[in-house]
């Protein structure tokens, strides 16, 4: 009988936590983790956090030392992609046009960078974020201070590369076509919070506003607003979200949408297929609905579920998500969904003028998400409350002398 080979495609955080999660439960077949990038699996977050800072070495976000692999009998196979996966034969073709046969598969894939497809899209100094080479790129663009940054888009990757560059000596610009930053993140009350963070820093936001397209002669110099104005620019950033890589799952007949589908245990609709981190759209029975989250957390606690369910472990994946984000001196963890129409009630716990405080956003008088700002050692308890389901006391729950936990 040959050996069982279990295949993990994209050499991301997911990918590599599956990996090692697979040798801590004792499999002993064959494991390969293959990755187009040329840098052994790392984390994402310091790529526009300690990394971009300059405030932590390169080193710091790989996921494991680079013995690790041969230590712990993993085939890491860098620079290369698999570009087909033919169910049938239980096989994957690489782009070498190397064929594997595999028993089980992850599909780890990801997300890439949303593009604008507007005039002068294709100049010199546009970056987009994803990868340690495109973080790379933007420090050494950002780190000489002095220039003007025009930043597209207010989001999470928009705001902390604002910040990294308001660091470096930079005058920013932000454009953002929604009335508020993090806008569809977390809505208007807590958006507004975070766009006076950032005017107290000296950035100009340009809200209900996008960007219509690029001036220069081969490097920008410039971006026009859907409004007509023109602002200079020597570096432009762009951070519009995300798409999940789904073309090999697509091409291989697996079920798509927003993501690859899979159930509470993270298989798809191929029982020897499985799918972890930004590119899966799993089921959480916790919220009753499929849910596809884009944030670091997901990623390390997808990829050893996945695992676990590759070997035919019983696996409930529900776990709520969550995020972090540091920008200048405030810092902040976020559990939940507090997107625009899941919430109808807003609850403050704290001191909201000088931001140390907790919001929580109530449906039906039940905690859906929670965020603390400048706070600590609460997300144990914020998440319990959302988990547990239960209508809350709002004047309680105000109440910064009531424990969280009396709550539940």
């Amino acid at each position: 009988m040959p050996e069982e080979t279990f295949v993990i495609a994209g050499a991301s955080l997911a990918g590599a936590k599956a990996a090692e999660t697979l040798r801590e439960e004792g499999f002993a077949g064959r494991v390969l983790l293959i990755g187009d990038e040329i840098e052994r699996p790392y984390e994402r977050p310091p790529l526009s956090k300690g990394f971009l800072l300059d405030r932590e070495p390169r080193e710091k976000a790989h996921v494991h030392e680079a013995d690790w692999y041969d230590k712990h009998d993993v085939e890491l196979r860098l620079g290369t992609t698999v570009a087909a996966i033919d169910r049938g034969a239980h096989q994957v073709r690489l782009g070498s046009g190397e064929p594997i046969r595999y028993d089980r598969l992850l599909l780890a894939t990801g997300a890439s960078p949303r593009r604008l497809a507007v005039p002068g899209a294709k100049l010199q100094g546009i970056h987009y974020l994803r990868t340690m080479a495109d973080s790379a790129a933007l420090k050494q663009a950002l780190a000489p201070g002095g220039r003007r940054v025009v930043v597209a888009g207010a989001g999470w990757i928009g705001l902390e590369t604002t910040a990294a560059a308001r660091s470096h000596g930079n005058d920013v610009t932000i454009i953002e076509p929604e009335p508020t930053p993090l806008h569809a993140a977390m809505g208007p009350e807590l958006g507004g919070m975070f766009g006076d963070l950032h005017r107290e820093h000296g950035v100009d936001l340009r809200l209900d506003q996008g960007v219509a397209g690029f001036w220069g002669a081969g490097q920008v110099s410039a971006v026009v607003t859907s409004g007509g104005a023109e602002v200079p620019a020597d570096v432009v950033i762009v951070g519009i979200g995300a798409r999940p890589n789904t073309a090999l799952a697509e091409e291989a007949g697996l079920e798509v949408s927003d993501g690859i589908l899979v159930d509470q245990s993270l298989r798809t609709s191929d029982p020897d297929i499985f799918a972890a981190g930004d590119v899966a759209n799993a089921y959480n029975p916790l919220f009753g609905r499929r849910i596809r989250v884009e944030h670091w957390a997901n990623a390390l606690n997808g990829g050893p579920a996945a695992a676990r369910a590759m070997l035919g472990q019983d696996v409930v994946y529900d776990r709520i998500p969550y995020f972090f984000s540091d920008q200048y001196d405030l810092g902040m963890e976020m559990s939940g969904v507090a997107a625009p129409g899941e919430y109808d009630e807003v609850v403050y716990r704290g001191d909201v003028a000088s931001r140390e405080f907790v919001v929580f956003w109530l449906s039906g008088g039940r905690v859906v998400a929670g965020m603390n700002v400048n706070v600590w050692d609460v997300t144990g308890d914020v998440q319990a409350l959302i988990r547990s389901g239960a209508r809350v006391d709002r004047t309680r729950l105000a109440d910064p002398d009531v424990p969280l936990s009396a709550l539940t």
